[in-house]
This record gives structure tokens, sequence and C-alpha cells, in this order.
């Protein structure tokens, strides 16, 4: 089956709480937890043609309100951004968010716990790996016997060590951006000698718009002279995170969506995955990777199972959405990947991206369903979604340290609104969801079926752009045409990026016609949208086309079949 990703926010899933105070503690605010994503909610998750989760913010990251009667204490707020901190920011490699437990003494009992109801609901279980950074105040307490902690024995007199786990700028401490000072004036924080920050930034001064809360790992490449490289032997570095990524593997997790994947030289990536894969075959690595430059590198080399598809497919869909570029523009895309488009990973949301129905996107999320039907059913790859995508939440006003910009906030205690009401208080049953928002959600469920139709998810692809010339009838701006074809099963599928119904004549070159299996004098049967059925030639549709409407933001999937 194809990898339907449905991405959860784990911190703001499960919170019921509608009346969220701007910058509000846990306790004001309120926190979901794992234990909130019950057997119903995965029932129903999977029902929307979900494949696996991907749990964001398990690992335990920096948090500023501890738990003392845990022994975890207080964090400092000079290093951590929002109440809540960054789900990126780690803490503890091996231990998971205690924010996300009901009793913090048995958080990880917790998560076993949600693995075993995500694999019982019949969906697979992905987290984050983080390997770039990790927190200035990290310190492992649940670390396996004989693990020693990050930079335990690094040599502090040099800025490059291969075996040390982090840079250092040995002639200086640490001085953080004088607002965040100013913000947390009863607070102190000393660094002595100052780790490079987790964005490359060799100084010992990171600006409030740097990683300033984060420490950069030490992978073997000496930035500081050209970036030279000290792979042999393995540097330390790499053989702690693979006792990382075993750690969760044992533990039940089935993939990693590796966090600024291209920041960790490649060479690693083609050492550890296939080394963990000789003990867990089945494991999946995403990568978040933006360079296109790149991509056969972290393919060929780093081994990864799939690539973010951000910078081509996602921003060219958001262009065309919001009417700065052309539907044709799409092409450009899958023909820039040399074939690799079954690597890449499509999404129109995630925790990064503005949300589809704020007013930084498209306002009306009914807008993207084209984009989103390109999006699942372009290639084989996987398709992801954002909880609460499915709802059309926007992530209207500002939350805290996250300000009002379309996006759900990572760093803050807050609220989903519109997940909310299809969450219900927990039944998980829709029955707060506006008749329009059922209606959305119907759309995706249905999008999802076709991206699971063999033809989509085992076959291969023809765009038909180039042989329907733009015109009155075919309109290059608005409308997208391509095949999608396996031994089983033909479809046709055509998209309107229009806010308006548009009649479409479309031709399929005798070229495309002969490499689906039909011979030019066949008959051939239309079935549209699982219903209507119209019938013509082979010739006929090479020569003249056929008619097809398409409603406003709406698309046609067509099933082409060989009449006998």
């Amino acid at each position: 089956m194809k990898p339907i990703i449905y991405q959860i926010l784990t911190r703001l899933f499960g919170n019921k709480n509608e009346n969220c105070k701007f910058n509000g503690t846990r306790d004001e605010n309120g926190v979901g937890k794992m234990n909130d994503i019950s057997e119903q909610a995965l029932l129903e998750i999977r029902k929307l043609g979900i494949t696996h989760v991907w749990y964001t913010g398990i690992i335990e990251h920096a948090i500023i309100e501890g738990y003392p009667e845990s022994n975890i204490p207080n964090g400092n707020p000079l290093v951590i951004k929002g109440k809540a901190g960054s789900p990126y920011a780690i803490k503890d490699y091996y231990d998971v968010n205690p924010d996300l437990a009901i009793d913090v003494d048995k958080r990880i009992e917790e998560f076993q716990g949600l693995i075993s109801r995500t694999h019982s609901a019949g969906m697979k279980v992905i987290i984050d790996f983080v390997p770039n950074h990790l927190a200035r105040e990290y310190q492992s307490d649940k670390k396996p016997f004989g693990i020693d902690d990050f930079g335990k024995e690094d040599d502090l007199s040099k800025v490059f060590d291969r075996d040390n786990n982090f840079y250092y700028l040995p002639n200086d401490s640490l001085h953080l951006p004088e607002s965040i000072l100013q913000a947390h004036s009863n607070a102190s924080y000393s660094e002595n000698p100052a780790k490079a920050t987790g964005n490359d930034v060799f100084s010992a001064y990171p600006s409030n718009n740097d990683w300033y809360e984060t420490v950069k790992l030490n992978y073997g490449v000496d930035y500081l002279n050209n970036r030279s490289k000290h792979f042999d032997p393995i540097p330390d570095t790499w053989l702690k995170m693979e006792q990382v990524i075993s750690y969760w593997a044992q533990m039940g997790v089935d993939g990693f969506r590796c966090d600024m994947a291209e920041m960790v030289p490649v060479e690693f990536w083609a050492w550890m995955i296939p080394s963990v894969k000789l003990k867990y075959p089945m494991l999946t690595f995403i990568a978040e990777v933006y360079n296109p430059a790149e991509y056969d590198n972290y393919i060929d080399n780093g081994k990864f199972d799939y690539l973010y598809d951000k910078v081509g497919l996602y921003d060219t869909l958001k262009d065309v959405i919001q009417s700065s570029r052309w539907a044709s523009d799409i092409s450009q895309c899958w023909q820039s990947l040399n074939g690799k488009d079954a690597y890449m990973l499509r999404f129109l949301e995630n925790h990064d991206e503005q949300r589809i129905a704020s007013s930084y996107f498209a306002s009306d999320p009914r807008k993207a369903l084209p984009a989103m039907l390109i999006s699942a059913s372009l290639n084989k790859g996987p398709v992801m979604l954002y909880f609460g995508q499915e709802v059309g939440d926007g992530a209207d006003g500002a939350s805290g340290f996250s300000g009002d910009d379309g996006r759900t906030t990572i760093f803050d205690y807050w609220r989903v609104p519109q997940h909310q009401k299809w969450m219900n208080q927990g039944k998980f049953d829709g029955g707060q969801l506006s008749d329009l928002q059922k209606e959305l959600r119907k759309s995706y469920r249905d999008i999802l079926d076709i991206a699971q139709k063999d033809a989509v998810a085992n076959g291969e692809f023809y765009d038909l752009m180039w042989c329907n010339s733009h015109s009155d009838e075919f309109d290059h701006s608005k409308i997208y045409a391509y095949l999608r074809y396996s031994a089983n099963q033909t479809l046709l599928i055509l998209v309107n990026f229009d806010s308006k119904d548009r009649d479409v004549r479309l031709k399929i070159p005798q070229h495309a016609i002969e490499l689906m299996g039909y011979n030019m004098n066949d008959k051939l049967s239309l079935e549209i949208n699982e219903s209507k059925v119209q019938e013509i030639t082979c010739e006929e549709l090479s020569q003249n086309g056929n008619l097809f409407k398409l409603s406003k933001w709406g698309y046609c999937v067509c099933e082409i079949s060989t009449l006998i």
C-alpha cells in the first residue's frame, strides 16, 4: 500500500481546554496526553485511510516547568523557546516528554501503550529523530547502562576533534541575545566554553533568529577548515546515534522522520541506516531536506526511503492555489526529479508550514482539495496530512512565543479549535463539526481512497499537459491533467484550481493510449467519479478529445476500460 501518514503534535492533540490564555502555563492551558489518543481516536484515524501515525514531540525536550517530584528539574527560560519548549531541542534522547504522561513516572510505559494501540488499529508508528542538535541543558537520566552522555569525554580545549560530540569556542563564554536576557531578567545561564549553535553558528554571540537554545552535534566534519571530513575511524557521535535509533526501534517504533537530515553528513546516514536495518529491516527513514541538488545523494548514498518534497511540489501547489503560478508549472516538479518521484513525501501541511485555512494560505480549505488530490496521486510515494487539516483548522491568533502567522504553535501550551470539534470531548465522533467540515473531512477520505487504487499505488504516470494546448476549453493556468495506469487499472485525473465550474475538453495522445495497452480502434468506457459512464473510441479520444465538467475547486477521476 501507499504510505499515508497522519502527523500529530502529541502535546496538542488531546487538549480539551477551549479557553486557553495567551502565553499560558501548563496548568492554565492544559496539555494533551498520550492516553488521550484512545482506541476510538485511532480507529477513526484509520478510517480516514491512514497507514502511519507520526507522533511529533515524543522524545523528551527542554521545558520550563519541570516535575521536581519526579526528579525532572525546571528548565532555564533563557535557553528554551516558549513555555512548552521546542520538540526539536532534545533534553534526553532516551526518554519521553513528561508533559505527555498521565503518570510522569510511567511515561515510557504510556508511550509503549500508545505504540501497542496504534499497531492494534492497523497503523505503524513514526517519531522524530533529531540528529543535528540537542538542547543546551541536555542530560540523560534514562540512557541504558554503559552509554555515556554526549560531551562527557570531550576535549574542551579544541574547537574540533573527531571524537568530540560538540564544537567549542575555547576562548569565549556564551552570550545569549540581549532581547532574551531582558525578557527573562531574573534568570541566568552560564556556558564556558561556548558551544556552536544548532544552525551552524560558530559564534559565542548567537542572535535571537538563531537556534540559540540548541547545540550543534559533531559528526566528524571540521567546519572551520574547509569542512574537511574525519570519518575513519567512525566518530563517537555516529556510534551514540546508532544506539539511540536502536533503542526506539527495539521499543516498537516503525520509522523515523529525521529532522534537518541534510545538516548531517550523508556518510553518516549511509553507515547508520543499513546498519540498523540489519536488525530492524522494516524500519522507514524519512529525511527533511530542502536542497534538490542533494536529493540523489540522500536517496542513493544516504539510503533514505523517502524525502520531503517541499521546495518542489509543495511550493508550486501553494503558488497555484494562490494564483501566482499556472497549474501547468506542476509538470516541472516531476520533470526535475529525474525519476525519483516515488521517493518523495508529499504534503500540504505540517508543523512548519502555514495552515491551508489561514489567511496566509488559502482562507477557504476547499481551495486546496485539487492540490491534495495531486499530492496523493501524482506518484507512488507517500502522502501526509497534519491533524486538523481535514477539518479546516486555521491556526488563528497568537498563542504566546508563536505569533499570529498561520501556523499551529509548537512552542506553547495551546489548543487546535477545529480539531477539538472533531474530538468532541474525547468521543472522536465529529459531533461538533459543521456540515461544511464534515463534507471536507469526507473529501479527504475520498482522496485517500483514490491514493490506494492500484493505478496510483503501483502504476505509472503520464502527463497530459503537453498534448492539450492552452485554450478556453483547456486552461493551463487552472487545469491539470494526467494518467495513472497499471496492468489492472487506468485512471484519468483532472483537477480544477478555479473558483468557478469549468468545461474541459481533453485529448489523450496515441502514444499514451498504446502505453496503456489499448489499440486505436478500441472502444472505451469512461466511468467518471464512480458513477456517470461515457463511451468513446480511442481514435476519437485522441483526435477530438472528450468533454469533462469540473466543479469549482473540484476534480474528476475517470476510470478507463475497454468495452467488450
